[in-house]
């Protein structure tokens, strides 16, 4: 390994501080034979650059589930953050990455880090690329549906600020509270800004708050054009209240609350009333 960049002073127990190592290259750019070769040449698996990322962070960000692995059988540190405070976990759910998501999972990575102002946690990553599978792997994990991030809110407000639909029915169905705030603002505010009419009916099936105002006093409608298919259909809600039927259901889905896909499969009722009751 060309060492020449590293510097002669250690950092804590992760190894040498360097500049970049070749291990990095090797793991950023999916060379797995050649990580392989560092590593069986004594290569430290956990040396850092001067923002404290490891080989594993850039395997990660770069998609390269094989040479994620191969760097956590050498006995890479999982939960190694950035200076910025992003874990291996949140690079990998980033980059749309299952593969490699599982692997560090298995592995012990920390499915709910602390977050600091300049961090997602690894569920924000994955909304934001808006990967279905990697949304609902961390889920299935325990991943926290209302973790807060100081730039988007929930990771139910980051789907819905990048307009992933699907991404935001699962967080939905999985017991997301609809109506959570950033600064008085809600996920609809945010499918309003982005003007997915699908989005905006999703949002108000499972009980969002049309007539919500944010910090700044304005309602969901307040953020469309005039006349788009998002400003009438917004419209169109607050003239028209929902149905009894869904009414109900979002009584029922709020008081089982995260338990609601659980227990509503259970229930003595018809399979038609089930899948209404799960949004199929």
């Amino acid at each position: 390994m060309d060492i020449a960049a590293a510097r002669s002073t250690t950092y804590g127990d992760l190894g040498f501080w360097a500049d970049r190592t070749s291990v990095h290259e090797a793991a950023s750019l999916g060379r797995a034979l050649q990580l392989r070769q560092l590593i069986d040449g004594g290569a430290s698996v956990n040396i850092v650059t001067v923002d404290n990322i490891t080989p594993l962070h850039d395997a990660c960000v770069q998609a390269h589930p094989q040479c994620v692995r191969m760097l956590l059988d050498a006995g890479a540190q999982v939960d190694v953050r950035t200076i910025h405070g992003s874990t291996p976990l949140c690079h990998a759910c980033a980059a749309g990455s299952v593969e490699s998501a599982r692997l560090l999972l298995d592995h012990g990575a920390s499915i709910n880090p602390s977050l600091t102002a300049l961090t997602a946690s690894p569920l924000h990553e994955a909304c934001i690329r808006g990967n279905p599978e990697c949304v609902k792997l961390l889920m299935s994990r325990g991943a926290l549906l209302e973790a807060f991030d100081l730039h988007f809110g929930t990771p139910l407000h980051a789907a819905c600020a990048k307009a992933h639909v699907e991404c935001a029915l699962l967080l939905l169905n999985a017991g997301a509270k609809v109506n959570a705030i950033k600064f008085h603002e809600t996920a609809l505010h945010h499918a309003a800004r982005v003007g997915r009419t699908e989005l905006i009916e999703l949002l108000v099936e499972f009980g969002g708050d049309v007539n919500v105002t944010d910090n700044l006093g304005r309602r969901p409608v307040d953020y469309t054009t005039s006349g788009s298919p998002a400003h009438l259909c917004l419209r169109r809600y607050e003239r028209t209240p929902l149905f009894l039927q869904q009414l109900s259901r979002i009584a029922l889905r709020t008081l089982l609350g995260t338990r609601a896909l659980q227990v509503v499969t259970k229930l003595d009722i018809s399979q038609r009333i089930i899948d209404y009751l799960c949004y199929k």
